[in-house]
This record gives C-alpha cells, structure tokens and sequence, in this order.
C-alpha cells in the first residue's frame, strides 16, 4: 500500500508511533496493513485510543517467523515511521541488567554504547552525514513517561544501554567489560535510535529487564524465561506509553527536530 492510501485510510497521521519487541502487544482493534518503504516492506497497526491515535510495529514480526535481532529491517521500519507523518517514537526494550535490576522492573534508556558490527546504521550511502547524538533520547518523551511511571508508583531506573549484535547472549567477559560503561544491555536498541535521528523524529525507549546479564549469578539464561516477562508485563507497559501521550507537548521543542542540521558534508 502507497503512503497516501495509507493515510486516507487512517485519517490523520498517528501521535506516536511504538516499536514493540519481543511478543509485542497487539489489541483487538486494530487496523492491520502492509506499507511499502524504499527498504522493504513492513506491516503496521493502527488503533485509536483515549489519549491518542498510535501505530504499532513489531520489529521481530513480518508475518511468516520471529526475526532475530541481527536480521531486523530497521530502515524500512523507522523509514516507515516518517512516511505516515509521525514525529514520536517509543520503543519497547527487553534487557538484561548488569546493574542488578529487579527482574520485569523498567529502565528508561538514557544513552547508549554500540557494540553491534554487521547493521546499517544510516540512511545515507552516498553522502557523509554526521548526526548529532548528544541527547539520543528525546526528554519529552521520557519526562512524560516519568511522570506516568510515578503516578502509579511503579519503580523505574535510568541508565546506559549497551548494544549487543546477538542473537546470542553475552559471555561473562563481555558483560564484564561493558558493566564498566553501561547498566543495562539489549540487542535490538541501535540503529533504530540513530536511524531517528537521521530523520529528525523523537526516540525514547523503555526497556523491561527479564534477566541477569550473563555472569551475574549462577543462572542459565533461557529464551523462554525472557518470553515469559515480557508476556507477563507486555499490557502494563502498553498501558504507560498510551498514558504518556496525554503529557507529551503538542508542539516539539526538544533538540530532536534539529539532528540534522549542520551534518552533513
């Protein structure tokens, strides 16, 4: 489906966008299609809620098998993004704490470290552009999602997101290596951060801790335990970022807007 047809078909273009990871919550009500970028194609859900108009994309799904991590079409998907008119991106994280994190408690991202090889982590092939990266996480969307977080007295932290490349899990030597620099560590948090930034839209993720990082106790890490996390908190956490769109600014005033200016060579 062409971008205008999307568009006519959905109305207006959605306040917020959310990338959801692993078993990504999809309610009842929403309206499924498939949307045609430059990168590839990629499915997307509409729904209407009481505090806003939301498209939903889960990254590891495009219809026929899970995606791993290393395989994501990230462009298509924050491509896709902007060509429905949306400026704001949460996105869904699940991580393993290397900082001793409650197990399914939340850390908003507040930076990252990459540590992923093989992914294209730009739009621009036939230029040279420097994105400015300095904030990478928009503050207005993580101060409204603080203030619904603190509402509800649901305990949160704040911290470093380390970027793995997976879709194996880190040896005990890596996490004590990164445990030096970073809180938390995931494996589908960049390019999508920067990808955003290419584009000028906001970007604030929300990651859900479901493990120790390797190392931390005597633990094997499973899938399926991680799995089991998420689909315990998955509509808790949709639940927050839809009540965060009510204290989102209208108006952007973040430094996102202008990521790109003076980058490009």
């Amino acid at each position: 489906m062409q971008i205008p047809e999307a568009r006519a078909l959905h109305g207006k273009s959605p306040d917020l966008a959310i990338i959801g990871g692993v078993n990504a919550f999809l309610p009842e009500k929403v309206e499924s299609c498939p949307l045609e970028t430059p990168f590839g194609n990629i499915n997307v859900h509409f729904l209407n809620t009481a505090k806003g108009r939301v498209v939903i994309i889960p990254r590891h799904a495009d219809g026929t098998k899970h995606v791993p991590p290393h395989r994501i079409n990230y462009r298509a998907i924050v491509m896709g993004i902007k060509q429905l008119g949306v400026e704001r991106i949460i996105s869904l994280n699940s991580v393993g704490t290397m900082k001793e994190h409650p197990i399914g408690s939340i850390v908003l991202a507040e930076d990252f470290i990459d540590f992923t090889r093989n992914r294209v982590s730009t739009f621009h092939d036939d230029r040279t552009v420097h994105v400015d990266v300095t904030e990478p996480y928009c503050p207005e969307i993580r101060d409204s999602i603080k203030k619904v977080l603190k509402s509800k007295n649901a305990g949160f932290s704040e911290g470093v997101y380390a970027c793995t490349e997976g879709p194996r899990f880190e040896t005990r030597a890596e996490i004590r290596m990164m445990s030096q620099f970073a809180d938390v560590v995931g494996m589908t948090g960049v390019p999508e951060v920067v990808l955003a930034k290419e584009l000028n839209l906001c970007y604030a993720s929300v990651c859900t801790v479901t493990n120790n990082a390797c190392g931390l106790d005597d633990t094997k890490i499973t899938a399926s335990e991680v799995v089991d996390i998420l689909q315990e908190k998955k509509e808790t956490l949709f639940d927050i970022v839809i009540e965060a769109i009510e204290g989102i600014p209208k108006k952007r005033n973040c430094s996102c807007r202008h990521a790109m200016i003076d980058a490009c060579l």
